[in-house]
């Protein structure tokens, strides 16, 4: 093609909406690109064509860079059209979804109106028949009146024929509304599209056969639906009776679920939403105040009830006077490291405990139960006295009713001393001192006695109610005046329960034994546990297998005050938790499901940041501090709790320590690969590493150490998170140096000529200028020199010259800071 001006022309066809696109080409320059469109005309300018497509891409670039800021990089122009790209396409995404949520808000308003119109034509329709109705009821009866008085004015001879006629009529007008009656009730029902009144019929082909539609529709429901198919073709209002129902309400429920408990249609509790302004399905949930609101406008009762309800089942038994029948007492050991605790009682029980244990201290609770000469039984609880084991030690004496204070007469009242004596106080148990290890020589009970006087404990020897005896683990002196006091304190105490009674119990300790699987520790302190019972504690459930006592022996109950071992838990329980006999597995099982959400709840609420300004501060935070991840199991579940709240108080603002995982058992592979991705060590604690995890550790370079004493876990731990502190930076100032004088030297710049006034300036040393006494300047010395030659340093009292490196606003008058730094290594405390 051409146009008029003989220029060349190319022309691009388009549908029917499209414009034609004409491009000219004159003396091999491009012209501008008309496009037109039936509405409009547009002109586009086109850039000049370069000679070779590196040129063409040169231009672009430098036309690019005219219109472009200064100092902003191709990558930075790159991402900024990127995000005006990425704002513009949400933009558009947001105007289109304000238009679809219009859209749908019309046809919602379109739908009501509809309906309304709809119902009232439908009302309409139901009083002009109505009134028809009334109106041929009336007419038939004036017909019928004036039929009788006809009747009654005819002659006597007619007598009779007049009378069948006039009975005949009403007759004959009764069948005449029965058939209309009986068209009207067919053709509703041939307007619903189904059977009418034989739909529910049952014939010999369906008996035969099993039915064609399964269920089948009751008699009585379809002559229900036959009542108000009558009744609507009459005229007449259906009205259902309305049945009242009582809907347990949880804290959120379903809309369906919602419906089927009031037995309402799905499509009506979802209108009745809407008309509230909730825009809901029936797959959505909804609080408990809002279904409440639904309830009531649906004319329903309302019972509130909680996920907790579950453990109702659990409740507390009376206890009568004449069921409740003694018990053993149970006694608690408790003080300080090393005073002799587990040897008292290992003396007591004529045993070699304190042999089996690692570096001489109690690393678990150990139960067990002690006959007396005089028969007496006493259950002992042996609680570990080291500061990481305070938790423990506080379960001990939760579960206890004697607390048996052990303090060494050598030693007197320590740390974890004054610690027990508060836990026996908040337990509010009563207590007995024992002070042992009196056949030592340094021994001074007196001094005990006092010392326990600053504690509010008051000792029979000194006029008070705590009885206090001198013991000697050693020598056995003293055992048999203790046992008297402990006997004597619980039959003042009078201490009952009722063995006949679903047991409950706590647990002391939990671990995960190889063998047997998990294990509890448990002291049980009301009814009797059976093997064969179905128990629930804390998060875990299960089935006794069987009952192990402190003897090692099998036993097949164990009543109130008595400790034994419990094999059938489905996972290791949390020391501390409270064992409870339930009547069938359905129920444990859904308490211990109850409690495991409820935990994970809890757990992700207190880890979670709640407004931004906490979720800023934690980010903050947690880019501040630096962290060492550790990956810790432990051989039962109170000393891996215990060790991990001594990590927690591993630490300070710079440094923390944070467990990623702490378990009971031996250490896996998956213990390994966790450690693994997040560059943490293994510690294990009295535990192993099975083979499967030692290779797989020896390939991936996974450090593992194994430790069967809380200090040495504690101490090394410290020392690795000292490692991460930075080191302290102090300045010592060695110098000044006034300037006398300031030269031009070629080549170097400005020259200050100084006097060192005080101390020694050196080269390697860092400075600063000082004017006025105010800080101006910081940085290196370029030159030091004294007289023509480079020094490493001059002395006070000498001259020199001084070049600050990249710096040459100087003036004479202006003293010099000569300082040096150096670094000390920190340690956690």
């Amino acid at each position: 093609m051409s146009d008029s001006d003989g220029k060349k022309t190319l022309g691009l066809r388009g549908g029917p909406r499209s414009g034609n696109v004409k491009q000219s080409f004159s003396h091999g320059r491009t012209k501008n690109v008309v496009v037109e469109t039936k509405r409009k005309r547009v002109v586009v300018p086109k850039p000049s064509v370069a000679t070779s497509g590196a040129g063409a891409g040169g231009n672009k670039s430098s036309a690019a860079s005219s219109n472009r800021p200064g100092g902003i990089t191709d990558a930075e122009m790159e991402r900024r059209l990127k995000a005006v790209q990425a704002a513009k396409a949400r933009e558009s995404d947001e105007e289109e979804q304000r238009a679809a949520e219009e859209k749908q808000r019309e046809e919602e308003r379109m739908r009501r109106r509809a309906e309304a119109e709809e119902k009232e034509r439908a009302e309409k329709e139901r009083e002009e028949r109505a009134r028809a109705k009334a109106e041929d009821d009336a007419r038939k009866l004036r017909e019928t009146e004036e039929a009788a008085k006809r009747a009654a004015a005819a002659p006597a001879p007619d007598a009779d024929a007049g009378a069948s006629r006039t009975a005949a009529k009403p007759m004959a007008d009764r069948r005449k509304v029965e058939t209309n009656d009986r068209d009207d009730r067919s053709k509703a029902n041939k307007a619903r599209g189904d059977e009418g009144r034989r739909s529910g019929k049952l014939t010999l082909n369906q008996a035969l056969s099993g039915g064609e539609g399964g269920r089948q529709r009751s008699m009585a429901a379809m002559k229900r639906q036959q009542e108000r198919a009558r009744q609507k073709a009459m005229g007449q209002n259906v009205e259902r009776e309305k049945i009242v129902r009582e809907v347990q309400l949880p804290e959120a429920i379903v809309v369906s679920e919602l419906a089927n408990r009031m037995a309402e249609r799905v499509a009506d509790v979802v209108k009745a939403l809407m008309n509230m302004g909730m825009m809901v399905t029936q797959n959505q949930t909804i609080d408990a105040d809002t279904a409440e609101l639904i309830i009531e406008e649906f004319g329903h009762k309302m019972t509130r009830v909680s996920a907790s309800d579950v453990e109702d089942v659990i409740k507390e038994v009376p206890e009568n006077a004449e069921d409740l029948k003694p018990r053993p007492p149970v006694i608690t050991i408790m003080g300080h490291v090393d005073h002799g605790k587990t040897s008292l009682l290992d003396a007591i029980r004529d045993a070699k405990v304190v042999a089996g244990e690692a570096g001489g201290i109690t690393q678990h609770i150990g139960a067990y139960q002690v006959t007396t000469e005089s028969g007496a039984v006493l259950s002992f609880l042996d609680t570990p006295g080291h500061a990481a084991f305070t938790s423990m030690r506080s379960r001990g004496a939760q579960v206890t009713d004697i607390v048996v204070l052990v303090v060494a007469a050598d030693d007197a009242v320590m740390p974890q001393t004054i610690e027990a004596i508060n836990h026996a106080k908040a337990a509010k148990v009563p207590m007995i001192v024992a002070i042992n290890k009196i056949d030592k020589p340094a021994a001074n009970p007196t001094k005990v006695r006092t010392d326990l006087l600053q504690h509010e404990v008051v000792v029979e020897a000194m006029s008070g109610d705590v009885q206090d005896v001198e013991v000697s683990a050693i020598t056995g002196q003293g055992l048999d005046e203790l046992l008297d006091a402990i006997a004597l304190q619980a039959e003042i105490l009078e201490l009952k329960a009722n063995p006949d009674r679903a047991a409950e119990g706590a647990v002391i300790e939990a671990q995960l034994d190889v063998g047997r699987g998990p294990v509890a520790t448990v002291l049980v302190q009301k009814g009797t546990l059976r093997q064969g019972d179905i128990f629930v504690v804390g998060e875990q459930f299960g089935k006794v297998r069987a009952l192990i006592n402190d003897k090692g022996e099998r036993v097949q109950e164990a009543g109130p005050s008595v400790p034994v071992e419990v094999l059938g838990l489905n996972g290791t329980p949390e020391a501390g938790d409270v064992l409870n006999v339930v009547s069938s597995e359905a129920q444990a099982r859904e308490i211990a499901e109850y409690r495991e959400s409820a935990a994970k709840e809890k757990r992700a609420a207190a880890g979670a940041a709640t407004t931004l300004e906490q979720l800023m501060a934690k980010a903050k935070d947690d880019k501040n501090v630096t962290e060492m991840p550790i990956v810790m199991k432990a051989d039962v579940q109170g000393s891996a709790e215990a060790i991990v709240q001594a990590m927690e108080k591993i630490g300070n603002d710079e440094v923390r320590v944070r467990v990623l995982h702490s378990g009971v058992g031996a250490i896996t592979e998956s213990d390994v690969s966790l450690a693994e991705a997040s560059g943490a060590p293994v510690f294990g604690f009295n535990v192993r590493a099975n083979a499967p995890a030692r290779n797989s550790a020896n390939q991936k370079g996974v450090e593992i150490r194994y430790y069967s004493v809380i200090y040495d876990l504690v101490d090394d731990v410290k020392k690795a998170a000292s490692g991460l502190l930075s080191a302290e930076i102090r300045e010592k100032f060695i110098g000044y140096a006034e300037i006398r004088e300031v030269f031009k030297v070629t080549g170097v710049g400005k020259v200050a000529g100084c006097l060192v006034t005080e101390g020694v300036a050196r080269r390697s040393a860092g400075v600063r200028l000082l004017r006025d006494n105010v800080v101006i300047h910081e940085g290196t010395l370029k030159t030091l020199k004294r007289f023509k030659d480079e020094v490493a340093e001059v002395q006070s009292g000498q001259e020199c010259g001084m070049a600050f490196e990249a710096y040459d606003d100087i003036r004479a008058g202006d003293v010099i800071e000569i300082f040096e730094r150096e670094e000390i290594e920190r340690n956690l405390d």
